[in-house]
């Protein structure tokens, strides 16, 4: 009976446990949709991401507050990103998602930084960026969401 695990663990008013809901996972039937809400998480949080990316350059370009229009886009872009990341913790674990968030912005704006802002592109410094980079996708595919 699939459903023994779940009545038993209601009936016995046991807190909620993932266990309890094991036996009512199903494989996805063909043409079935798999967006569900680990996929809108990391779609979320992806967009987090690129928002934190666009908040750095965003406060770069506003000369520490003293433009108004780029003041009011980091202003916009930090708070935007910022609750997209929170939103997305709600699914994913945090040490993951926060780590993926810092990651795409860190790595993000330092390859803009090099295309736009003329940064340096020194050999180390790509290397590094490189590493962040493969971090963010092993957290991804370690993660188990």
């Amino acid at each position: 009976m699939p459903f023994g695990p779940l009545i038993y663990g209601l009936a016995r008013r046991e807190t909620w446990s993932p266990q309890l809901y094991q036996p009512l996972r199903r494989a996805i039937a063909p043409g079935e949709s798999t967006m569900g809400p680990t996929f809108m998480a990391w779609l979320l949080l992806t967009i987090a991401g690129i928002f934190e990316i666009a908040f750095a350059l965003c406060m770069k370009w506003s000369e520490g507050f003293t433009r108004l229009v780029p003041a009011l886009l980091t202003v916009v872009t930090g708070l935007s990103s910022v609750f997209l990341l929170s939103y997305s913790l709600r699914t994913l674990p945090v040490g993951t998602a926060y780590a993926v968030w810092t990651g795409i912005g860190a790595a993000g704006t330092a390859i803009l930084g090099i295309m736009i802002l003329g940064d340096s592109m020194a050999l180390t410094r790509v290397l590094c960026i490189a590493l962040i980079l493969a971090g963010v996708i092993g957290l991804k595919l370690v993660s188990g969401n």
